[in-house]
C-alpha cells in the first residue's frame, strides 16, 4: 500500500433510524501518521458515524474504502483483522476479570487451543507499561478507580497493534496526569504511521494534538479541513455557527439565603477532617485533581458512602445522612457522573425515567395519576428543552440529552440542595451552555448547588466561590474573584500562593 493511500475513507454515508436520518452523505478521510479531529454537538452524528467506520452499524447508502479498496459489508470482525480498534467514551470490560485478561481480551494469545497465560501477561505487561498502568496485572478490574479502567480500555486497543485508533472522549475521567500519557501516545502512534480518530469536547486537546478536523452538524459535515491557524473560538464557530463568548451565563453574586449545610471534620472514604457550609443561592465548586476525594466527599454529604463528623447539619436536620432515603427526604438530590450506569435506566423511556423519583408522590389513591404523570412529564421536557417522543428509550437520545434527563427527573421532588458529579461531562457545547443557564436558574430561586468538576473553566465562570481537594483534605477555598484556572491547579497540585485559605 501506498503511504499516501488513506486506511480509511468513507464516501456519502447515509444512516437513519425509524426514519429519521442522522447522518446524510458524510465523507472522512483517515490517513497514516496523522491525528484527525471528529468534532460536533451531541446528536450530530458522532457516535454514528464511529460505528459506521468499525463495522457495529451498516450504512443504508454510501462506500466505505480500506487501504484503498472497498468494502462490500463491514462487520466488527473484519474491522478489527483490518487492524481497527475503537476506544468508546463508555467503557466494555468485564470487572470480574483481570487487567491482564481484560487488555487481551479476544485476542489472547493461545497455544494448542488453550489460552497461553505466560504469554498473554508478557504482552500485557507491556502494553500497560506503555499506557502507564503500573497495578498488578492480577488485580481485577472492578477494584480500579474510573479513571484508572479507562487506560484498561486503551491497552485493550492496543494491544491489537492497531493502524486506525479511533479514540472517543479518551480523556474525560482521566487525571492531568494520565491525559498526558496518552497524548505523549498518540504522538508515538502517529509518528509510527497509525491512523487516529480523535473524538474530544475538550478543545485545549484537539488543538495540542490534531492536525485535521472534520465538524458534523445535524448529519451533515459542515467543515473539513487542516487545524492550522484555527484557534479554540473558532472551533467552536465551525461546531455551532456562532461565537463562544456566551457559553456561560453572566456571573450574580449570590443572594443572602439561609444556611443549608454545616459540616465540620466531615470524613468519608478517602475525606478527611472536612469543614464545609454552603447557602441557599450559592454555586459552590468542588476542584481538584481526580481522586483526591472530591467524589467521596459529594456521597458522604448524600448519604451513599459511610460517613462521620464532629458536627453536621443539612438542610436544617442532624447529619451526617446514613441513606439515600434519608438524604432525599430532607431535600437532596445527587447526579452522578456515570448517568448510563448509576443516573438513567437506559432501557426503559424516556417517561419511565423521568418519573422514576416521583411516581409514589403521584398515587391516587393507591393508583397511578396517568394524566398527572404526562403532564409532569411534559412540563420537564420543556424545562429542560428534552425534544421529541418521550416514549423512546433514553438510550435512544444522545449523551447531553440523557444528561438533562438525568438532571430533570429530580426536580419535581423540589430538592434544596443539588449535589452535581460532573453534569457535563462528555457534553457537547451546545448543551453545556443550556446546563450552565439552568444552573444559575436554579441558583437564583434558592436552591444550592455544589458543584463537582473536572472542566476548570467551569468552576471559574460559574461558582461563587470553590473548595479544591487534594489528597483527601479540603486545602483551599477561592472566591470568585480569585478561583482562576491557575489558582485552582496551583492549590490541587500544593503549590503555594498568596490568597489561598484553607
Amino acid at each position: 500500500m501506498d503511504a499516501a493511500t488513506p486506511l480509511i475513507e468513507a464516501r456519502g454515508l447515509s444512516k437513519g433510524f425509524f426514519g429519521n436520518p442522522v447522518l446524510k452523505g458524510v465523507d472522512i478521510t483517515l490517513r497514516p501518521g496523522r491525528v484527525h479531529a471528529l468534532l460536533g454537538e451531541n446528536g450530530a452524528g458522532k457516535s454514528t458515524l464511529i460505528n459506521l467506520l468499525s463495522g457495529a452499524l451498516q450504512p443504508d447508502s454510501g462506500e466505505i474504502r480500506l487501504a484503498g479498496k472497498a468494502v462490500t459489508r463491514l462487520t466488527p470482525q473484519i474491522a478489527r483483522a483490518r487492524g481497527i480498534a475503537v476506544v468508546q467514551q463508555e467503557l466494555s470490560l468485564a470487572t470480574e476479570l483481570s487487567i491482564a485478561e481484560n487488555i487481551g481480551l479476544g485476542a489472547a494469545p493461545r497455544r494448542f487451543g488453550l489460552m497461553d497465560y505466560r504469554a498473554l501477561r508478557d504482552k500485557a505487561a507491556a502494553v500497560a507499561e506503555l499506557v502507564g498502568l503500573t497495578e498488578p496485572l492480577d488485580l481485577p478490574v472492578g477494584d480500579l478507580p474510573l479513571g484508572r479502567r479507562q487506560m484498561v480500555e486503551i491497552a485493550k486497543a492496543l494491544f491489537r497493534e492497531p493502524s486506525v485508533l479511533i479514540l472517543d472522549e479518551p480523556t474525560s475521567s482521566l487525571s492531568a496526569h494520565e491525559a498526558g500519557i496518552l497524548s505523549g501516545l498518540v504522538r508515538t502512534l502517529a509518528a509510527r504511521g497509525v491512523a487516529v480518530l480523535y473524538i474530544s469536547h475538550r478543545l485545549n486537546e484537539v488543538q495540542a494534538l490534531c492536525e485535521h478536523v472534520t465538524v458534523l452538524k445535524d448529519g451533515l459535515v459542515t467543515a473539513d479541513r487542516s487545524l492550522a491557524d484555527v484557534d479554540a473560538a473558532g472551533l467552536v464557530r465551525l461546531m455551532v455557527g456562532r461565537d463562544p463568548g456566551d457559553l456561560f451565563p453572566p456571573f450574580v453574586p449570590a443572594g443572602t439565603g439561609g444556611e443549608l449545610i454545616r459540616v465540620e471534620g466531615l470524613s468519608a472514604g478517602s475525606v478527611r477532617e472536612a469543614a464545609f457550609s454552603a447557602r441557599a443561592g450559592e454555586i459552590v465548586g468542588i476542584g481538584g485533581l481526580v481522586g483526591q476525594g472530591q467524589e467521596d466527599f459529594l456521597l458522604g454529604l448524600y448519604g451513599a458512602i459511610p460517613a462521620a463528623a464532629s458536627n453536621a447539619t443539612i438542610c436544617s436536620q442532624r447529619g451526617p445522612f446514613t441513606s439515600v432515603g434519608a438524604s432525599t427526604a430532607a431535600g437532596l438530590a445527587y447526579i452522578p457522573a456515570d448517568r448510563k450506569k448509576e443516573g438513567l435506566i437506559l432501557s426503559h423511556t424516556i417517561t419511565s425515567n423521568l418519573l422514576l423519583p416521583s411516581v409514589g408522590r403521584l398515587m391516587r389513591r393507591g393508583l397511578r395519576d396517568r394524566s398527572g404523570e404526562a403532564s409532569l412529564v411534559a412540563d420537564l421536557a420543556r424545562r429542560l428543552t428534552i425534544r421529541g417522543a418521550t416514549e423512546r428509550p433514553v438510550q435512544a437520545l444522545s449523551g447531553g440529552n440523557q444528561q438533562k434527563v438525568a438532571l430533570a427527573k429530580w426536580l419535581p421532588l423540589s430538592p434544596k440542595v443539588l449535589l452535581l458529579n460532573d453534569p457535563t461531562r462528555g457534553v457537547d457545547i451546545g448543551t453545556k451552555r443550556e446546563i450552565y443557564t439552568m444552573l444559575r436558574a436554579f441558583a437564583d430561586e434558592g436552591k444550592l448547588i455544589v458543584l463537582l468538576s473536572s472542566d476548570t473553566p467551569e468552576l471559574v465562570h460559574l461558582c461563587d466561590r470553590v473548595v479544591v481537594f487534594r489528597e483527601g483534605r479540603l486545602v483551599a477555598t477561592l472566591a470568585h474573584g480569585d478561583a482562576t484556572e491557575e489558582a485552582i491547579v496551583s492549590a490541587a497540585m500544593g503549590i503555594e500562593r498568596k490568597g489561598l485559605t484553607a
